[in-house]
């Protein structure tokens, strides 16, 4: 049976921010400081980029027990045989992607304003649910839902959330308490000098905020 996924510090890869550590280096530094799922994201990268970088950071998640997670690219996604695919408003379906991973892949679906939550099919497990805060890691995304705006998402959805967007230290405890899951972070780790570290600090505020 398929365990459920773990959303509580949900690593989103940024190519640029891991700079001359790479990916897969900072990947494996910040699972050893207590990422629980990532996601390789790379909007830029051709799909044989993405497939080699993929298999890296597969090769670094071996033993550790940490999914990897696909972003937008199913294919990618398919080829990779990868934990799932995490899907946007306007990428392929989730239930195209359920039929291709099959019934044991993690797949995610991107939410942002709270009327999206009555077009969420049964075929996805959970919701990235942002963005929270203002960021920079994605020009396109919506306006910033704000905490208040992440807890009415994650008081109405069915599905667990983890939210994305602006999320650091200072903003984890406020973000946790809105009652999500997690959180996903790209800059709070892939932009730091040193990502197992940055990885503990956020672990170490997350823990004071969920219930024993």
């Amino acid at each position: 049976m398929r365990p459920p996924l773990d959303l509580s510090l949900y690593l989103v890869t940024d190519t640029r921010l891991c700079g001359h550590r790479g990916v897969a280096a900072t990947v494996a530094a910040a699972v050893k400081g207590g990422v629980t799922a990532v996601q390789l994201r790379d909007p830029d990268a051709d799909a044989r980029t993405l497939f080699s970088l993929g298999r890296a950071i597969q090769a670094e998640l071996a033993d550790t027990g940490v999914p990897l997670i696909v972003n937008d690219r199913l294919d990618v996604a398919v080829w990779l045989d990868a934990d799932g695919v995490h899907l946007g408003q306007r990428d392929v379906s989730p239930a195209t992607a359920r039929r291709q991973l099959g019934p044991h892949a993690y797949v995610g679906l991107s939410v942002s304003r709270p009327e999206q939550l009555a077009h969420v099919p049964d075929t996805v497990d959970h919701l990235g649910v942002g963005p929270v805060f203002p960021q920079s890691t994605k020009p396109d995304a919506d306006a910033p839902l704000g905490v208040r705006g992440l807890a009415r998402i994650v008081r109405e959805s069915p599905l667990p959330c983890v939210a994305i967007g602006g999320i650091g230290v200072t903003e984890a405890a406020a973000v946790m308490g809105s009652g999500a899951a997690g959180i996903a972070v790209v800059s709070a780790v892939c932009g730091q000098p040193d990502p197992e570290t940055a990885a503990r600090s956020l672990v170490r505020t997350l823990r004071q905020e969920i219930p024993a």
